[in-house]
């Protein structure tokens, strides 16, 4: 089993930057991939960026170029820089992860608003 755990988003102006967090606790030297997903309301769940165990990334049409997906083996922890956010970002984050089968964790809701 693996666990996650995500952190940092809230409220912030178009135009502004917020960075999410999610640990990894758990199983974690099965895990293969770590991502972000994000839904907004009466919409599905869509890609926003994934990088796997060996550093490569991927990123969704609509954040590329404004987003980075990092991560930091030594705290099993895996980092989304967002910058110039907007209004269309709204959404709540997931962060996910996969071995043999999917994780996620609970959500974290990013507001873009003036």
């Amino acid at each position: 089993q693996v666990q996650l755990v995500e952190s940092g988003g809230g409220l912030v102006q178009p135009g502004g930057s917020l960075r999410l967090s999610c640990a990894a606790s758990g199983r974690i030297r099965s895990i293969n991939a770590m991502g972000w997903y994000r839904q907004a309301p009466g919409k599905q769940r869509e890609l926003v960026a994934t990088i796997t165990s060996g550093g490569s990334t991927n990123y969704g049409d609509s954040v590329k170029g404004r987003f980075t997906i990092s991560r930091d083996n030594a705290k099993n922890t895996v980092y989304l820089q967002m910058n110039s956010l907007k209004p269309e970002d709204t959404a709540v984050y997931y962060c996910g992860a996969v071995d043999v089968r999917n994780y996620w964790g609970q959500g974290t809701q990013v507001t873009v608003s003036s």
